[in-house]
C-alpha cells in the first residue's frame, strides 16, 4: 500500500515535470484528482484554484457520476466546506455537510448529505487551492495514513501546478524577446518589414499539420522569427543591392546562417532553434548551404523555415520584379519539392497556408 501511495505522488511529480508547456492546468488538475479519489474510493470530487484576482476559488478539474449534475464553478475564501479549508488552510472532512448551516447549498452542486473531505493545496504556508472529494469509501471517514497521503498529493500538485504557471510566464517572456528581436531584424530588412508574425503563423501551421509536437512547434516560431539574425553581419549595401550579387557578394551573404547560429547558440534556451537557424538554407537534393546536407539529414525544422521563407520572398516585391501572385508561388513551390524543398513540408505548408488568415 505504501508503494502504491509512492508510486502515485512519483507519478504526479514526473507528469508535471516532464510535460512542462505541454499539458494544460486541468489536465494536471484531473491527474491529482483521480488519485485522490482512487486512494479514498469515491467517485466524486473537485480541484479548485484560487484566483488572486477576483479572490474566488474556481473549479478546474472534476469527476462526478453521471446523474449528479456538474459542480458550482467557483466559492469565496471561508464559504462551504472547501471554503473553509482554504482559509484555514488545514484539511477539513465534514460527515454531514447538509446538517450544518454553514455548508447548505455551497457543496459544489451537490445535494449536501455526503459526506465531503476538502485538503488545502498548500505551497509552503500559502493555500493556492483545494482538493475536495465527496462520499470517501462509502461515508466512512478517511484514516490517518489516507489523511496524511492526500495532504501530500494535494501539496504536490500544488507545486507542479505553481511550477507549471512560471513555466508559462517564461514562455511568455521568451517570446516577447523574441518578437523584441524579430522586430529588430525587420527593420534591418526593407523587404520582411512587419512580415515576422504572419511567416510564424504560416510556420507554426506547417508544423503542427506534420504532427509535431508543441513545444518543438515553438521552436519552429522561433527559428521562422529570428532566421534572419545572421543578416545584422552583413554589409547592408549588399543585402539592399538592387541587381544580381557578384559571386564574392553573394559568399558574404552565406555567412548569415553561421552568424545567426553564433548569435542564438548564445542563448541556451535557443538551442534547438540556432540549429535550426543554420541549415535553413540547405536544399533537400544537398545543393544548398553552409554544409550541403540532404533529405533527412536537414533538421525538419529547418526545411520548414526553407519552405515559409521562400513563400514570404515570393509574395514580396523585390528591386528586380514584382510580388508573385498565390498562385505563381504555389506552383514555385510545388516545382521546387524534390529539389529545394521537402516534399512532405511543401504539401504540409500549403494545407496551413489556406488556414492562416492574410496579411
Amino acid at each position: 500500500r505504501l508503494d502504491e501511495l509512492l508510486t502515485m505522488l512519483v507519478t504526479l511529480h514526473d507528469y508535471g515535470a516532464s510535460r512542462a508547456g505541454t499539458v494544460s492546468h486541468q489536465e494536471l488538475a484531473a491527474l491529482a484528482l483521480g488519485e485522490a479519489c482512487r486512494l479514498v474510493g469515491s467517485t466524486r470530487g473537485t480541484v479548485m484554484l484560487h484566483d488572486a484576482e477576483t479572490d474566488l476559488l474556481c473549479v478546474v478539474a472534476a469527476r462526478s457520476d453521471a446523474h449528479q449534475g456538474a459542480p458550482k464553478l467557483s466559492l469565496k475564501p471561508g464559504e462551504g466546506v472547501a471554503g473553509r479549508a482554504f482559509a484555514e488552510g488545514k484539511p477539513l472532512y465534514v460527515p454531514h455537510p447538509g446538517a450544518d448551516p454553514r455548508y447548505v447549498d455551497k457543496e459544489g452542486g451537490w445535494d449536501g448529505t455526503e459526506p465531503v473531505l476538502a485538503v488545502p493545496m498548500m505551497l509552503g504556508t500559502k493555500a493556492v487551492g483545494v482538493l475536495n472529494v465527496h462520499d470517501t469509501a462509502g461515508g466512512r471517514a478517511p484514516d490517518e495514513s489516507q489523511m496524511r497521503f492526500l495532504t501530500l498529493l494535494a501539496g504536490e500538485a500544488a507545486l507542479v501546478l505553481h511550477n507549471q504557471r512560471l513555466y508559462d510566464d517564461l514562455q511568455v517572456f521568451f517570446l516577447e524577446m523574441v518578437q523584441m528581436l524579430a522586430r529588430a531584424i525587420d527593420a534591418k530588412d526593407l523587404y520582411k518589414a512587419d512580415k515576422s508574425e504572419h511567416a510564424r503563423a504560416l510556420a507554426a501551421g506547417a508544423a503542427r499539420e506534420l504532427g509535431l509536437p508543441d513545444q518543438m512547434v515553438r521552436y519552429v516560431e522561433y527559428a521562422m522569427m529570428l532566421h534572419g539574425v545572421g543578416k545584422m553581419g552583413i554589409d547592408q549595401a549588399i543585402l539592399s543591392k538592387p541587381g544580381k550579387l557578384t559571386p564574392e557578394e553573394f559568399e558574404q551573404v552565406k555567412k548569415h546562417t553561421t552568424i545567426g547560429h553564433r548569435i542564438l547558440a548564445r542563448v541556451k534556451f535557443l538551442g534547438p532553434v540556432a540549429k535550426m537557424v543554420l541549415y535553413h538554407q540547405e536544399w533537400f537534393n544537398g545543393k544548398g548551404y553552409p554544409e550541403g546536407l540532404r533529405g533527412e539529414e536537414i533538421p525538419l525544422g529547418s526545411r520548414i523555415v526553407a519552405a515559409v521563407n521562400a513563400w514570404e520572398a515570393m509574395l514580396s516585391d523585390r528591386p528586380y520584379r514584382k510580388a508573385l501572385t498565390r498562385e505563381a508561388a504555389t506552383a514555385e513551390l510545388q516545382k521546387g519539392a524534390g529539389a529545394q524543398f521537402d516534399p512532405k513540408v511543401v504539401e504540409a505548408f500549403l494545407k496551413a497556408e489556406a488556414k492562416v488568415p492574410q496579411p
